[in-house]
């Protein structure tokens, strides 16, 4: 089976690979080089890194505008089965598509959390269970008919970036499943419930606050959803501190009920009190301009003291 990938992001990565073991790929698409870091440095996408080092004699595309008529003529003249499209950043116009048989793999158990930061979202709203969808591509974002879907469990102390790599490497056997009914002429074409669907909207770094007055629950997702990236923000005795990894404990034997929301109520244990007289555990922390560490690391050689407060940015 020929296939055209198209793809920019990490979480396309594994699909890649187990397509370039098992399919015969004619081509990558991914977005141009672009300055990153402090250097300004020409940075490549992850999926360009893996093609330049892994699939030598494979053409890597790197247009500014993918429909541009060119590029479309170019990506066509290769004669694809199928076009793959994976976290690749620009939207695929209706005449480079006509008469391509297009399938994209979303994170997420479509309709819900249609857009461009589903594992976020699933987190933040404390779902339980996610998973991947292949989908055909339409003109709507990720409205496409469903092709097939696979599930995973979201636990408690997952972050959304341990998460994202877990549906990264899901995705060969989704991919592999739909692709062989495709071959076959069996595949079955779901159309989605627009009832059911929720959106995922991007984040930004003002996003990056928590509310402690809201339940430990609460806090807890909002921390693993934005883990790494924004990231939430606090300060803890004046240094600027980010919260890596939280969990909610017992809080019958704590004096969380008298305690302010944020107030550091045990600060040995890293124990802070949050609304509903619930507790939540510091257990990871990320110090301005330092490494991730253990809140225990972080305490010692610190002068933090019971009562302290941990502020930050609330919406």
């Amino acid at each position: 089976m020929k296939v055209l990938f198209l793809g920019s992001g990490a979480f396309g990565q594994p699909s890649l690979a187990w397509l370039n073991a098992n399919m015969d790929i004619v081509g990558v698409v991914t977005q141009p080089d672009r300055k990153a870091g402090r250097g300004s440095k020409l940075a490549s996408t992850p999926v360009s890194e893996y093609a330049s080092g892994h699939m030598p004699g494979i053409e890597i595309f790197k247009p500014a505008n993918v429909n541009d008529v060119q590029v479309r003529d170019r990506l066509r003249s290769l004669g694809a089965d199928v076009w793959v499209v994976i976290a690749y950043g620009q939207k695929l116009s209706r005449e480079l598509l006509e008469g391509v048989e297009a399938v994209n793999l979303h994170a997420s158990l479509l309709p819900r959390w249609r857009g461009a930061a589903p594992i976020n979202h699933a987190i933040l709203a404390g779902d339980t269970i996610t998973g991947n969808s292949v989908i055909e591509l339409a003109e709507r974002m990720d409205a496409g008919r469903i092709l097939g879907q696979s599930t995973r469990p979201i636990l408690p102390e997952q972050t959304a970036g341990e998460l994202h790599d877990l549906l990264a490497e899901d995705g060969p056997e989704l991919l592999e499943r739909v692709l062989n009914e495709i071959k076959q002429g069996s595949i079955v074409r779901h159309v989605q419930e627009e009832s059911l669907v929720t959106h995922a909207g991007k984040f930004s770094k003002a996003d990056n606050w928590v509310d402690f007055g809201q339940a430990a629950s609460v806090c807890r997702c909002r921390v693993h959803g934005l883990s790494p990236w924004p990231g939430v923000m606090v300060k803890i005795a004046g240094e600027p501190v980010k919260l890596s990894l939280v969990q909610e404990i017992d809080a019958e034997s704590s004096s969380s009920i008298e305690s302010q929301s944020g107030e550091l109520i045990d600060p040995v244990q890293g124990l802070v009190a949050c609304g509903q007289g619930s507790v939540l555990k510091l257990i990871k922390v990320q110090p301005s301009g330092k490494k991730v560490m253990g809140w225990e690391a972080f305490y010692r050689g610190r002068s933090i003291e019971a009562g302290t407060v941990l502020c930050g940015s609330v919406r």
